[in-house]
């Protein structure tokens, strides 16, 4: 059995092949629960207004593991997208406002690079041959997914008024297929 980081690609080792019933899904690009957990804390926070939101308070709210959130929690506020505080009157809140942090900040800050090449940036990955122009491939796929989540802020999560280019893309009924 492959290890988690295995199975995100975040290491040299070829990625697995998908198979039914592995846990695996075949709908392509994943989002980590990290990456999933952060937003949704900070919609949460967001939401909340100016006070503070302790860690239960938080995990309560989206049905995520306390524990877990609180490591997410320090990578968010090593980054300074949230503060915290301790003590009676503690607890977390945004670090500035929700219309400065984007979901591409939010994600690099707990999962890295927004996209690797078997655990390798890809601008590092070199193909012989036939393959030789691969990483162009995977170079538009990174501007791709950055576009989209540089674009998006936790404001415009928050407020369901995505950006027109991100729209237009969730409007598109063949986005919503499986493929």
């Amino acid at each position: 059995m492959r290890s988690p980081a295995h199975r995100h690609g975040r290491t040299a080792e070829p990625a697995p092949a998908w198979a039914p019933g592995d846990g695996w899904h075949d709908d392509g690009v994943q989002v980590t629960a990290r990456v999933d957990y952060a937003v949704r804390a900070l919609l949460e926070l967001a939401a909340g207004g100016v006070g503070r939101l302790t860690r239960d308070e938080l995990a309560a709210a989206q049905g995520i593991p306390p524990r877990y959130l609180e490591a997410v929690l320090l990578q968010l506020r090593q980054a300074g997208i949230v503060s915290g505080r301790r003590g009676s009157t503690g607890g977390y809140s945004l670090g500035r406002p929700a219309d400065e942090i984007s979901v591409a900040e939010v994600s690099r800050a707990v999962d890295g690079p927004l996209a690797l090449v078997q655990g390798q940036r890809p601008e590092d990955v070199v193909y012989a041959g036939a393959c030789r122009h691969l990483p162009d491939l995977w170079i538009g796929l990174r501007a791709a997914v950055r576009s989209v989540m540089e674009s998006v802020t936790i404001a415009d999560l928050l407020s369901g008024e995505l950006p027109r280019a991100v729209r237009d893309l969730v409007d598109d009924p063949d986005a919503w297929l499986p493929r």
